[in-house]
């Protein structure tokens, strides 16, 4: 068994036995067995819940891991939990939360609590707090901590080395101290292998690393994590426009971002939204797939239009009937499969102006060359089933344009979606589909009007 399989299998053991417990009344047993538990393993658990035995599982919770659970749910599990709790429990669970951690569950917190929150704290936290509550919680600003260490250059690094001992701790994920000018702007970091390694008489301007850029607060988080990404970061500094030092972003924020992609492209994709909880009310599951499947009926209203145009072409023909699914269904797959790709690329960024139509080409020649290979099994196969040559010609032909009609949405769809402004990966799918569907019964059936009847 793989380790992924064990990993599984043990989630699933581990979950079994929650719900044997809640369901046998052992509340003391529960208790102890979350006690163990990760925060992200308790949220995970109240996610695969449904409402009553979620509600009792979170009662059973340790306030002190309140505030982590609610961080590791998703946002409708999320605000049902905040819902249930009260004012005096919410401003306890936002207690020994680092500061990015806490701006991300204060914009889910009622304004009273957020208010007690806020004048609890006092000056100095407050007014870093505000710093990253300045900025949407998608970009740089949202995602950094200003828990930060900061020298300056002149320094030697035997007074670094006084000043950290005397300070006593390093924040989390600490790699490297950050190097700034007596007016706070960013000048580079110095690593702390450099830092234990180097001569304590060097000054940190003679050790430190100049090349390490930092990052923009108003950078998009999709842009922080290909940074971190291409660079193997495990920490960024991040300045404002003038180049002063704001705070730090920490490689588990961005695991973070990388994980909420890849959630938000597989629920796009099919048209759902990413944060839905997985027990929704009926009613309100229903509401949130209403848009797509409108667009689907009406979709689906023009392929049977199509159709309809071709009754006269179908009755003198029946084989056309247990054909055209075949034209649809390669050709959806192939834009399936196109349509990956160029999210894939948008994602890490590898699709620009430039590049854009030599893509486009590619993907066409691809679609071009399995339609003909393709094309030709088909054919074949429809001439053994109805030894007629033209249908077979036809069919083949049929496959081979709407293979590239595929090919050429699939590019198509998800770009127009981006120059929109709207994420490319949200129904992109849908709209593939209906395209292939409708292009490929007009298609077939255009093609075996004009050659067969």
């Amino acid at each position: 068994m793989s380790s992924e399989a064990a990993q599984r299998k043990k989630a699933e053991n581990k979950f079994q036995a929650f719900s044997e417990a809640l369901e046998g009344g052992a509340l003391q047993q529960v208790r102890k067995m979350l006690n163990a538990l990760h925060p992200a393993e308790i949220a995970h658990l109240l996610e695969s819940l449904p409402p009553p035995e979620r509600n009792v599982l979170w009662e059973l919770v340790d306030p002190e891991d309140d505030g982590e659970v609610l961080l590791h749910v998703n946002d409708d599990v999320r605000a049902d939990l905040i819902r249930s709790m009260k004012k005096e429990e919410l401003v306890a669970a936002t207690e020994g939360l680092d500061l990015d951690d806490l701006a991300d569950l204060l914009r889910d917190l009622p304004d009273a609590v957020i208010g007690e929150v806020l004048h609890s704290m006092d000056a100095q936290h407050r007014r870093r707090l505000e710093a990253v509550l300045a900025y949407p919680e998608d970009t740089a600003g949202g995602l950094m901590n200003t828990d930060t260490i900061t020298v300056r250059g002149d320094v030697t690094l035997d007074v670094v080395l006084r000043y950290l001992r005397l300070r006593g701790e390093l924040p989390e994920l600490t790699d490297s101290l950050i190097v700034v000018n007596r007016f706070d702007r960013y000048l580079g970091v110095l690593p702390l292998t450099d830092l234990l390694t180097s001569s304590p008489e060097l000054t940190v301007a003679e050790v430190m690393d100049r090349s390490v850029e930092a990052i923009d607060a108003n950078l998009s988080a999709e842009e922080v994590a290909k940074i971190f990404e291409d660079r193997d970061l495990v920490s960024a500094a991040v300045v404002d426009e003038n180049g002063a030092l704001l705070g730090r972003i920490t490689i588990d924020d961005v695991v973070d971002v990388i994980r909420e992609e890849a959630r938000q492209s597989l629920m796009g994709m099919a048209g759902l939204q990413e944060d839905e909880d997985l027990f929704a009310p009926v009613w309100k599951k229903a509401q949130n797939r209403w848009p797509w499947l409108a667009i689907n009926l009406v979709t689906a209203f023009v392929a049977s239009r199509i159709i309809s145009a071709f009754e006269h072409t179908i009755g003198q023909l029946v084989a056309l009937a247990a054909l055209m699914p075949i034209v649809a269904a390669v050709g959806g797959n192939t834009g399936n499969q196109t349509v990956a790709l160029i999210v894939r690329a948008l994602a890490l960024g590898q699709v620009t102006p430039r590049n854009a139509l030599r893509l486009l080409m590619k993907e066409a020649g691809v679609s071009l060359l399995n339609g003909v290979v393709w094309g030709s099994v088909v054919g074949m196969f429809a001439y053994m089933f109805y030894h007629d040559m033209m249908l077979a010609i036809v069919m083949g032909s049929a496959l081979v344009l709407n293979l590239l009609i595929a090919a050429l949405a699939g590019v198509l769809i998800p770009l127009t979606l981006r120059g929109l402004g709207r994420d490319p990966a949200l129904g992109s799918s849908i709209l593939l589909t209906a395209t292939t569907d409708s292009m490929g019964f007009l298609v077939f059936l255009g093609l075996a009007t004009i050659f067969l009847i």
